[in-house]
């Protein structure tokens, strides 16, 4: 079931590239796809340290943290951000991750298994629509737009 536009406005995301990655073009679109659906959007931008997602998180009363990288490095990135994560109080922090996470040809599934293995809620493969991750977030949020706890 699809979120209205005002439950969506009561969720916060914290998007943002994490690492060493200056792919910035499709987060920002992303960003604002979502922002255009509703949903209250913090962009961090490129360049973002892990613990700056966390912290950002804190401060926004957050929802979700989505997560993108595209230089295929985004496997030595995320690892140990569930448990920053935790160890922030965040234990039940809703988390996605997308793009091209890993370098050379590899099995989206094998991929995706490692990020869920890792702690994410969500792994996207490189081309996801931005519809795909609205209906996801819907699903996965929908107790949180109602405000009651997750």
């Amino acid at each position: 079931m699809s979120l209205t536009t005002e439950q969506r406005g009561n969720i916060t995301l914290v998007t943002g590239v994490i690492g060493a990655d200056t792919h910035i073009v499709g987060n920002r679109i992303l960003s604002m796809a979502l922002e255009k659906e509703g949903f209250k959007v913090v962009a961090l931008g490129a360049l973002t340290p892990a613990e700056d997602f966390v912290k950002a998180a804190i401060e926004t009363a957050a929802d979700a943290i989505l997560v993108s990288s595209l230089y295929g490095q985004g496997e030595l990135d995320c690892r140990g951000f569930r448990d920053m994560c935790i160890e922030a109080g965040l234990e039940d922090i809703t988390l996605y991750v997308g793009g091209n996470l890993v370098v050379g040809k590899q099995a989206w599934e094998d991929v995706e298994q490692r990020y869920i293995a890792m702690g994410f809620d969500r792994a996207f493969p490189p081309g996801t629509r931005t519809p795909d991750v609205v209906k996801a977030l819907d699903d996965d949020l929908k107790d949180k737009a109602n405000g009651a706890a997750a």
